[in-house]
């Protein structure tokens, strides 16, 4: 899609599992960029007023889910141009990625297995459960698993953190979108 200047409004749209750096590389690549960022986790926490380890609890992961595609729903009516942080579950829902696709290129950021542990166990106690009766690496381990054919068919651009500072991965996305003519920095 592009404006009647001739730029092209796209949204990039990052997908990935848990402490694949998500939330970090979208603050540095919507700055990097000054494009606007759309961070679904916090947009949910505001529209519903308590964090989602709280909603979790109360409601359950299938109300979190719901809630997720009506802010999914929002922010693609609301972003142009912009950079959408999602959370790792939102390609549970084939309608939130058709939504994002509409007017987005998605980049997924994995890591190695044993790097997303070590980063999830800094940040252990402020992630709700996904799967309970499994040990917690054995939860992550099945998550990822299932999750992994539906985080590569949405994917644009796949671009392993493991060994990489956040700018590096930074600057991987944008040479990639700048070289398909996808954003103009």
């Amino acid at each position: 899609m592009e404006d009647r200047y001739g730029s092209i409004l796209m949204n990039i749209i990052l997908l990935g599992y848990r402490g694949t750096g998500k939330s970090v590389i979208s603050r540095l690549l919507s700055k990097q960029l000054k494009r606007r960022l759309f961070s679904l986790d916090s947009m949910i926490e505001e529209a519903v007023g308590i964090p989602i380890p709280e909603i979790v609890s109360l409601w359950g992961w299938a109300r979190f889910r719901e809630i997720e595609s009506k802010i999914v729903e929002r922010a693609t009516e609301e972003a142009r141009d912009s950079v959408i942080d999602c959370g790792g579950g939102v390609v549970l829902s084939n309608s939130n990625v058709k939504k994002l696709k509409q007017n987005g290129k998605a980049v997924l950021l994995t890591a190695s297995f044993e790097t997303l542990l070590s980063r999830l166990s800094r940040d252990r106690n402020n992630r709700p459960r996904l799967k309970e009766g499994l040990s917690w690496e054995d939860e992550h381990r099945k998550l990822l698993a299932e999750r992994e054919d539906k985080y590569n068919a949405a994917a644009d651009l796949v671009c392993d953190t493991t060994n990489k500072r956040p700018d590096e991965t930074v600057y991987e996305i944008i040479e990639y979108f700048k070289k398909h003519s996808w954003v103009e920095v």
